[in-house]
């Protein structure tokens, strides 16, 4: 399918976006990694540019290959880049889409990588674009036991553990850290799947989780040793 072609067929991004708490959290995670020129693959509507954003960051490309959602972050990009140092660039496409002299530092997928159904060819490609010494940053949802109507409903092909996210490591990757998050949400998500089996989570639902669960869960990840999450992070470097 070609890029111009594409359309999400999610409608929980706008919902998903309320979830402040939750940004702050995995953004922390992974802010030690975010620096230089950073390209977000599946950039949405920008919501995550605020939290992908700190002063290592010299310049974002936000990568969609939705033209209705690609817009969206285009009419919005002088407004999400107000007041910081860092340039911010909107594309539509995929990955295959930029200039093949294309390189950066950091390049990070949120809650993307599961609707790409060939994964692996993903992460390498990803893997070509990357700086020597930049860094690949994966967080999607965690464990396939926890597949749900919900999953079904905008597009995910799988849901990952530590071990099959880490099977797809290229061969000029190395795996930095690989850790879950979220611990408390997997009970939701175990409630969801077995009782509920909810398409699509409410407003109220969203908030209820971002603003009373997200919270005990950085507490409890911590205490558990981020052994267990309703996500999954894994960290990549590219050596050479």
């Amino acid at each position: 399918m070609a890029s111009a072609e594409y359309a999400y067929i999610g409608s929980e991004l706008d919902t998903f976006n309320r979830a402040r708490n939750w940004k702050r959290y995995w953004s922390s995670v992974l802010e030690p990694y975010v620096r230089g020129a950073v390209l977000e693959v599946g950039a949405g509507v920008g919501a995550n540019v605020p939290y992908l954003l700190n002063p290592a960051v010299t310049r974002l490309v936000g990568l969609e290959p939705d033209g209705h959602l690609a817009a969206r972050l285009e009419a919005l990009r002088h407004d999400l880049g107000a007041g910081l140092a860092a340039e911010i660039h909107v594309r539509q496409g995929r990955l295959s889409d930029l200039p093949r002299e294309d390189r950066f530092d950091t390049i990070v997928y949120v809650d993307v990588l599961e609707h790409i159904q060939g994964d692996r060819e993903e992460v390498s490609a990803a893997a070509d674009r990357l700086r020597p010494g930049g860094h690949l940053l994966v967080l999607a949802p965690a464990f396939q036991q926890l597949y749900s109507e919900f999953d079904r409903a905008i597009g995910h092909f799988r849901r990952y553990t530590a071990t099959t996210l880490t099977a797809l490591t290229p061969r000029d990757l190395a795996v930095v850290d690989v850790k879950y998050l979220d611990s408390l949400g997997a009970c939701l998500s175990a409630a969801n799947r077995l009782m509920l089996s909810k398409t699509t989570p409410s407003v109220a639902n969203i908030l209820f989780w971002d603003r009373c669960i997200v919270p005990v869960s950085r507490i409890a990840d911590y205490a558990l040793g981020r052994l267990v999450g309703r996500s999954v992070v894994c960290v990549w470097r590219k050596d050479t």
